[in-house]
C-alpha cells in the first residue's frame, strides 16, 4: 500500500476573516480523505507604515527563518510567489501523484505575507508556482491553494469535480 501524502502548507500571517476561515476549513475538511493536511501559520513581522527596502528585506528575513524551521526534511517544496510559473489544474494532480511515487510522500507548501517570500526561502524551494499574474490577498491564496489540492486528487482519482 502507498503512504497517504503529507502535505503542509507554512504561511505568513494568521487569518481573521470569517469568511477566509471557514472556506479554507472546508477545503481542508475534503483534503483529510486524500492526504494527511497541516497547515501553520508563522507570525508576520511588524514594519513601519513606510518601510524602506532595507527593512522590508530584514522583516522577510526573520520570517525566512522560521519558515526555514518549519520545512520537513526531505519534503518536496514550493513556494508560491509572483515570479513562479503558472501551470494547470492538470499539473498539480501530477505533481501530487509524483510526491506520492517518489518514496518521499512529503509535500510542503509556503506563502508569504503582504510582502512576499525572503529570497533566500524561494530560492531554497524545489519549484515556484503563481496563482496568476493579478495580485490576491495573501489569505484567499490560502484558500485557492486548498481548493487546488482538492481538485488536483478529484483529477487523479477521474471525478467530474474538475470540469
Amino acid at each position: 500500500m502507498r503512504p497517504v501524502l503529507a502535505v503542509k502548507l507554512i504561511c505568513v500571517g494568521k487569518m481573521r476573516e470569517r469568511f477566509y476561515i471557514d472556506a479554507f476549513s472546508e477545503y481542508v475538511k475534503r483534503l483529510s480523505a486524500y492526504c494527511r493536511f497541516e497547515c501553520v501559520e508563522i507570525a508576520e513581522q511588524r514594519i513601519p507604515e513606510k518601510p524602506s527596502e532595507a527593512e522590508i528585506e530584514a522583516a522577510l528575513n526573520r520570517e525566512g527563518q522560521e519558515i526555514e524551521k518549519q520545512i520537513p526534511p526531505d519534503a518536496y517544496v514550493v513556494a508560491l510567489c509572483v515570479e513562479g510559473k503558472q501551470v494547470p489544474s492538470e499539473a498539480m494532480a501530477e505533481l501530487i501523484a509524483g510526491r506520492e511515487n517518489s518514496g518521499k510522500p512529503r509535500l510542503c507548501f509556503l506563502i508569504g505575507g503582504s510582502f512576499g517570500l525572503a529570497n533566500c526561502i524561494k530560492d531554497r524551494a524545489n519549484c515556484k508556482l503563481s496563482m496568476s499574474k493579478m495580485t490576491f490577498p495573501h489569505h484567499l491564496a490560502r484558500v485557492m491553494l486548498a481548493e487546488q489540492l482538492y481538485r488536483g486528487y478529484k483529477i487523479k482519482e477521474g471525478s467530474r469535480y474538475h470540469k
